[in-house]
C-alpha cells in the first residue's frame, strides 16, 4: 500500500492545520521519493501512460482483453455480479475477445445507491479498500470502493502524462482554483500554501471583483507554471482581470482544465487571453475511464489502458452515453458502468482500441449567488466524503442571493442523525454570508426527460464567456 493511502484519513487534519506546521510537514513529505509517497505502482502506471501512445492497435487490444478479464473475474466473485453474469450465461475465464463485452449486463448508478456492498470483491479485506463518493454533481451522490495502493497512484500517473502534452513536469509550481476551502468566511484568506506538492491553494469561493487584487498578488508572489482550475473559475478569473485592467506579471506555460465542460470558444478565449495552451480532459470519480486532449488536438481521446469504453445509442441530437469498465480496481470493480454523460462524437471511425470524442456535453456552470455577490460553482460544493450517504437525490433551490434550500430524497440506508453533519459541511463550503435550510422531499424536481437537476435557480447572471 502506498504512503499516500496510509496517510490519507489525516487529509483533514492537514489542511486545517496552521500554515507553518503545513509547510513544514508538506516540505518533509514531498522530500521522500514518488516511488515512496504513491508506491510501486505508480511507477508502473507511469512507464505505462508514457508508452502505450507507441503502441499499435493490436497491442492495444491485446491488453485490454487481459484487464477486462481481470476485471470481469475479480467482479464474478462478489455477489452482486456473481448473480448477474449466471442470469446472462457469461463466464469471465471465457472472455477470449472485446465483442464478448457487449453480452454482460450493463450498470446504474442505481445499482450502486441499492447494492454497494454486495458489488465488493469479498477477496479483498477492509484495509484495501478506500470510500469514495461522485459528490452528487448528477443530483445522484453515489458511493464506491476504490483500490487502495492502486486507483490513486494510477490516476496521478495519469494525469501527469495527459498534463505533459502542455508542459508540465512534475515538481512545477501550480496553482489550484478547484473547491478548496482557505475559508468558511465571506471576508476570509483567500489562499494557502500545500508544500506536499509545491502548489498554491487558492479559493473558489471568493473570487469576486472586490478581492481580484488579491488573487493577482498572491498570483505573482508564487509565480505558478501552470494554472489548474475548473473552467468555470478559470473564465471568472480572466473575466475579472480584463474588466478591471489587472494582468499576471508573470508567463504561464499551461492551463489544466477539467471536471467541468469547456467549450471550444470558450478554450479559445482562455488561450488567447494567457497566452497559454489549455489541457482539458474529461474524467470521474469512479476512475472508470478518463479522456484528454492530445498533443496536436483539441478532440478528447481515452486512454485505451486506463478503462475500456463504449458508447450508447444515439439520441435526437446525435449525442452517446459513454459506458465504462474500469481496469485495475479489483476490489470494487465497475462493469459496463452507464456513466450519465454524453459525449458528441467526430467525423472520424475510430476503432475500439482509439476511442476520440469531440467533447463531452454538459450542463452549463452552475453557481450559488451569496448575499455579497460571491459566485459558488456547484463543481466546488461536491461533498467526496460520507455526507450524502443513503441519499437518492440532493438538489439546491435558489430564490434569492444569500438563501440557499437543499433538498434531499433518503434511500432505505439513509440515517436522520446525518442531517446535522450534512449542513455543517455544506455550510463551511457556502460560507457566513448563506443562509441554509434543510428540507427532506419525497422527489426532487426533474427535467422534462426525468434527468436530475443539480440546481433550480431563480436568480440571474451574466455568463461567463460569450
Amino acid at each position: 500500500m502506498s504512503l499516500e493511502d496510509t496517510l490519507y484519513p489525516l487529509l483533514k487534519l492537514y489542511e486545517a492545520a496552521p500554515q507553518p506546521v503545513k509547510s513544514l510537514a508538506g516540505r518533509a513529505y514531498r522530500a521522500i521519493p514518488a516511488s515512496l509517497r504513491y508506491g510501486a505502482a505508480y511507477t508502473r502506471f507511469q512507464t505505462e501512460a508514457w508508452e502505450v501512445e507507441a503502441w499499435d492497435a493490436e497491442t492495444i487490444r491485446r491488453y485490454q482483453v487481459v484487464a477486462l478479464r481481470d476485471s470481469l473475474t475479480a467482479a464474478a466473485k462478489a455477489p452482486f455480479y456473481a448473480e448477474r453474469f449466471a442470469a446472462c450465461g457469461v463466464d469471465p475465464a471465457k472472455f477470449e475477445s472485446l465483442e464478448q463485452l457487449k453480452d454482460y449486463p450493463l450498470l446504474t448508478k442505481q445499482d450502486l445507491l441499492l447494492h454497494r456492498e454486495q458489488m465488493v470483491n469479498p477477496e479483498f479485506p477492509a484495509k484495501h479498500r478506500l470510500y469514495i463518493t461522485t459528490g452528487g454533481s448528477s443530483g445522484v451522490p453515489v458511493g464506491f470502493y476504490l483500490h487502495k495502493g492502486v486507483s490513486r497512484p494510477k490516476e496521478q500517473a495519469y494525469l501527469e502524462a495527459q498534463w505533459s502534452r502542455r508542459g508540465y513536469r512534475v515538481g512545477d509550481r501550480v496553482a489550484v482554483i478547484r473547491g478548496g476551502v482557505t475559508s468558511s468566511k465571506a471576508q476570509g484568506d483567500i489562499s494557502y500554501y500545500d508544500a506536499t506538492r509545491n502548489w498554491l491553494i487558492l479559493s473558489s469561493y471568493h473570487l469576486t471583483p472586490e478581492r481580484l487584487p488579491e488573487y493577482v498578488a498572491a498570483l505573482n508572489r508564487f509565480r505558478p507554471l501552470h494554472l489548474h482550475a475548473y473552467p468555470s473559475a478559470a473564465l471568472m478569473l480572466a473575466r475579472g482581470l480584463a474588466q478591471a485592467g489587472l494582468k499576471l506579471d508573470f508567463p504561464l506555460t499551461s492551463l489544466l482544465c477539467g471536471s467541468e465542460k469547456l467549450t471550444a470558444v470558450s478554450q479559445q478565449h482562455l488561450e488567447q487571453f494567457f497566452g497559454a495552451r489549455v489541457c482539458h480532459w474529461y474524467g470521474h470519480s469512479e476512475r472508470v475511464v478518463l479522456a484528454a486532449q492530445g498533443r496536436s488536438s483539441n478532440h478528447l481521446h481515452f486512454w485505451p489502458t486506463y478503462g475500456f469504453v463504449e458508447f450508447g445509442e444515439a439520441n435526437t441530437d446525435g449525442h452517446r452515453e459513454i459506458i465504462g469498465t474500469s481496469f485495475h480496481n479489483h476490489v470494487m470493480p465497475l462493469i459496463r458502468y452507464r456513466t450519465g454523460d454524453l459525449a458528441k462524437m467526430t467525423n472520424d471511425e475510430c476503432g475500439m482500441a482509439n476511442a476520440v470524442v469531440s467533447e463531452v456535453v454538459g450542463r452549463d456552470y452552475e453557481f450559488l449567488i451569496s448575499a455579497t455577490g460571491r459566485r459558488i460553482s456547484l463543481t466546488a460544493i461536491n461533498m467526496h466524503d460520507r455526507i450524502f450517504d443513503g441519499l437518492l437525490a440532493v438538489q439546491f433551490f435558489q430564490e434569492r442571493p444569500g438563501e440557499v434550500e437543499c433538498r434531499f430524497q433518503p434511500g432505505p440506508q439513509w440515517q436522520s442523525s446525518r442531517e446535522e453533519a450534512m449542513r455543517a459541511g455544506l455550510q463551511k463550503k457556502l460560507g457566513d454570508d448563506f443562509t441554509l435550510t434543510l428540507r427532506e422531499v419525497k422527489e426532487v424536481e426533474k427535467t422534462s426527460a426525468g434527468k436530475h437537476k443539480w440546481l433550480v435557480t431563480k436568480v440571474g447572471m451574466q455568463p461567463l464567456a460569450s
